[in-house]
């Protein structure tokens, strides 16, 4: 079953929430292969393995962004608990208490989407700088550009100043 779920699909279940990528519980519960409750359960029974920065409780206003957001997690409107929100170690150590054969196979597609978007982040990171550099040069050969074409349109342009070399035929003698 794990080949059949893209790194890709498990990304597009990855949130950005109080300025970190998150997964909601019931998108990893349904990844892992166990119910929400029982991924919940896990977490309340190994607290200590779950420290803030890798499992926290959304806030109200934040399940209602969520709800709104993200079409497939419509039925958390009608629950009435608040969904948890897994960073990248708080799925890896979710697999690792869950300690299903299909929790832990699906744990590698759940890191390597975590670390893929990371890399894009960089990226994205590194391109205002990169998009400087180019505007820069650009910005130096227009400039260049703008002085070869006026010297140019002075070559070609006839001066009144410059005699004539040669001669001229009469034309009523011809």
């Amino acid at each position: 079953m794990a080949e059949l779920v893209p790194v890709e699909y498990v990304e597009r279940r990855i949130l950005d929430l109080r300025g970190v990528k998150v997964i909601i519980g019931p998108d990893l519960a349904e990844l892992y292969g166990v119910t929400t409750r029982r991924l919940n359960e896990q977490v309340r029974r190994n607290r200590e393995r779950f420290p803030d920065d890798f499992v926290f409780e959304l806030r109200q206003d934040e399940k209602d962004e969520v709800v709104a957001k993200c079409d497939h997690l419509a039925n958390l409107r009608f629950s009435p608990y608040l969904p948890l929100a897994f960073t990248e170690h708080g799925a890896l150590m979710a697999a690792n208490v869950l300690r299903s054969d299909r929790a832990i196979e699906m744990s590698v597609f759940v890191v390597r989407a975590f670390v893929r978007l990371r890399n894009l982040l960089s990226t994205q990171v590194e391109m205002p700088c990169k998009l400087q550099e180019l505007e820069d040069k650009v910005g130096q050969h227009d400039e260049a550009l703008r002085t070869i074409i006026v010297t140019i349109k002075h070559l070609m342009a006839p001066d009144s100043k410059t005699p004539k070399i040669g001669f001229e035929a009469d034309k009523e003698e011809s």
